[in-house]
Order: structure tokens, then C-alpha cells, then sequence
């Protein structure tokens, strides 16, 4: 029997109507058709005031929003946000709904990225388009009239991974962090035993059983790679400051938790927000729930702290 969850009515009506979409085929085809389906369904219309053009980035499809009223005098400030979806689902429209609504409420450009999803291209595949794509915004900054010195990096879920695991390798490799590294209910490879994995195991619109299925479509058998899951790393030294939003009703929750002790105990400075009355992917009920807009808004809050500074 379910377990049950204290929600709040708006929150159980959002899951309610997300959870309409959904098939019984495993087969990745229909789970992405319907996964399409939902999104679309609450991806509103574009704000007027933004500029959208989509092309290719090393390689990779990106979608850059780039608002009207940005300065024209000086170089924008970005973010470089990778989507969610277990690396299996998510494409540049399942996140359109946020991307569009980050650019206007930051005035800044935001660079979404189509990364390689799995099984057809399981780890490292979406990592190394994300690290691409991060090397080619610091090449191409002119042309793109961005301030490469201004790039905040990320992510929900699956993204929330891929851009911790960017973090890490450009912090190996001995380049610039990003100003800022922003991880919204991130899998990040912790332990099976963390108490969120067991109390949460049932969670709406995620479960356990649906992290052991996702995660074993993206990588190879016995992977350790941090680059694949981040709290496999041994070195939190020297990585970007950081904001993780959680949700409380994830059994990825402790993921996050977890993360940000590592980072906090490593002296990077963070912020973490526990998502209290959240379920895993609710970013999608902005506008229609109230516990969701908070964390929008403590979301814009800590983006914009990032990339204001350097000003």
C-alpha cells in the first residue's frame, strides 16, 4: 500500500494531473512520447520580451533565450542550464517552461542543452556534451555577447547530476569554475542505504525502483566515475559555491544532503533549501502550487546572487 505523503491540496492535484500522462510500456520510446506529452501540458506561452533562436554548440543542439531589455553596453551574465529526465527523457522543450521564465526574471541569457540521452548513448556521452558545450560558451563568449566570467551552471535531477559532474572535471583539469553551480532534487550517486532511499520509497512521481531503472540505463556496470555520480568523488576542494534544492518527499533528498555537507566541509560556500512539502520534479507545478513558487523564487534569488558577483 502507498505510503502517504502530507501534501498539500494544490501539490496533490499537480501530481494528479502529471501522473494522467503516464504509461504502463517500459519501452523508452513511449515513456519519452508520454513524458512529452505531460510537458507540454504545463509549458505555458512565452514571455513576448525574449529573443529564442536554437543551433548547435560543439556539436550540441542548444536553445539560447536572450531577453530584450539585457544591456547592450556590456557582455550578458548566463546560465547554462541542463534538463532533467533521468538521462532517458527531456529534451529543449520539457524544460521550456523554466529556461524562458529564468531569462526574463534574471535578465540574463540562458543556454539550455540537448545532451545525449541514454540507453543509445549511455554515460559518458551526456557528460562530455555538457563539458563540450561549457568549453565552447568560454571560446565563443564574444560571439554570443555573454561575460564568460558571469556563467552559472544548472540543473534539475538528472541535469543537476551532469552539472556537478562539469563542475568536477573542470576543477580536475585545472580551469575556471563556473561562478556559481545550481542543483535542483540532483542524483548524485549516494549510498542505497540513505534514510530518504527507504522513508520516500514509494514517493510520487518518483520512487526507488525508478532510480535502480533509470541509473542502469546511463551507466555501465559497476561504474565509479564522480563524473557519472559526483559523491563518488574524494575532493570536494575548490568547486564552484553552490545552491541544492531538494525536495522533502524524494528519495533523492539525501543526495543533496549529502552533497552539500561534502561541499560545506571542503569550504565551498553553499546553500541548501530542504524543499519542504516538495515531490521530485514539482519545478514543473510553478504557478500553480504554492510551496513550488517559493522555491522559484529562492531559485531566482540565489541565481541572481551568483551572477551579480563579480559586478
Amino acid at each position: 500500500m502507498p505510503t502517504e505523503y502530507p501534501l498539500s491540496p494544490e501539490m496533490a492535484f499537480f501530481i494528479q494531473k502529471t501522473l494522467s500522462f503516464s504509461v504502463d510500456s517500459l519501452e523508452i520510446p513511449a515513456q519519452r512520447r508520454s513524458y512529452s506529452r505531460m510537458c507540454e501540458a504545463f509549458t505555458p506561452t512565452r514571455p513576448a520580451d525574449l529573443e529564442v533562436k536554437d543551433f548547435q554548440l560543439a556539436g550540441v543542439d542548444v536553445r539560447c533565450y536572450r531577453p530584450h531589455r539585457v544591456s547592450v553596453e556590456h557582455p550578458a551574465p548566463c546560465v547554462m542550464y541542463l534538463h532533467g529526465g533521468g538521462w532517458v527523457v527531456g529534451d529543449l522543450d520539457s524544460h521550456d517552461f523554466l529556461t524562458a521564465a529564468l531569462a526574463v526574471d534574471l535578465n540574463a541569457v540562458v543556454i539550455a542543452v540537448d545532451y545525449r540521452l541514454a540507453p543509445e548513448h549511455p554515460f559518458p556521452a551526456g557528460f562530455e556534451d555538457c563539458l563540450e558545450v561549457w568549453h565552447a560558451l568560454q571560446i565563443q563568449a564574444q560571439r554570443l555577447d555573454i561575460d564568460p566570467q558571469r556563467i552559472v551552471i544548472a540543473g534539475d535531477s538528472a541535469g543537476g547530476n551532469l552539472a556537478a559532474a562539469v563542475c568536477l572535471a573542470l576543477r580536475d583539469s585545472g580551469q575556471r569554475q563556473p561562478v556559481g553551480q545550481t542543483l535542483i532534487y540532483p542524483g548524485l550517486g549516494g549510498a542505497d542505504d540513505l534514510p530518504s532511499r527507504t522513508e520516500c520509497f514509494d514517493a510520487p512521481l518518483l520512487s526507488t525502483v525508478d532510480l535502480g531503472f533509470y541509473r542502469q540505463l546511463y551507466l555501465s556496470e559497476g561504474e565509479r566515475s564522480p563524473y557519472a555520480m559526483p559523491l563518488n568523488a574524494t575532493d570536494f576542494r575548490g568547486l564552484a559555491p553552490a545552491f541544492i534544492a531538494v525536495a522533502q518527499f524524494d528519495p533523492l533528498r539525501d543526495d543533496g544532503v549529502c552533497y552539500e555537507r561534502a561541499l560545506r566541509e571542503a569550504g565551498v560556500a553553499t546553500e541548501f533549501d530542504p524543499g519542504l512539502g516538495l515531490v521530485h520534479g514539482s519545478l514543473r507545478g510553478k504557478g500553480q502550487v504554492a510551496e513550488v513558487d517559493a522555491l522559484y523564487r529562492r531559485l531566482v534569488s540565489a541565481l541572481l546572487g551568483f551572477l551579480r558577483r563579480l559586478l
